[in-house]
């Protein structure tokens, strides 16, 4: 998947917001939610906390991080990784591009700095 499937206009995600995508656009077997850091930067991680069963698009974003609403682990939105506990496992994450102030999704494809 060269191109990558477009998933969103730039306007579609507000800065400190996220958007869980469809897995009938993304193909995938867990969800992805697209999210915007205070900066306007897109990243896309898998959905789901890797402690408990919460939606990370319900948390916290700030400062490159999100936080899960339901214990308060703090993930990177760069790496995926836990930045505290209780989480130990970092969550998926996945390659976005802005082209033409279009949104596109690389699912599979980890993010590269």
């Amino acid at each position: 998947m060269t191109e990558g499937i477009r998933v969103a206009a730039v306007d579609d995600v507000e800065p400190g917001e996220a958007l869980v995508l469809p897995q009938e656009l993304t193909g995938t077997e867990q969800p992805i939610s697209l999210f915007r850091d205070d900066d306007g930067t897109y990243y896309a991680l898998d959905d789901t906390c890797s402690h408990e069963d919460a939606s990370l698009a319900e948390g916290w974003i700030e400062a490159g991080e999100v936080e899960c609403p339901l214990h308060a682990t703090r993930f990177c939105l760069g790496t995926g990784e836990p930045m505290c506990l209780p989480a130990t496992k970092p969550v998926a994450t996945h390659r976005v591009e802005v082209r033409e102030n279009e949104v596109y999704l690389f699912p599979g494809t980890p993010r590269t700095r």
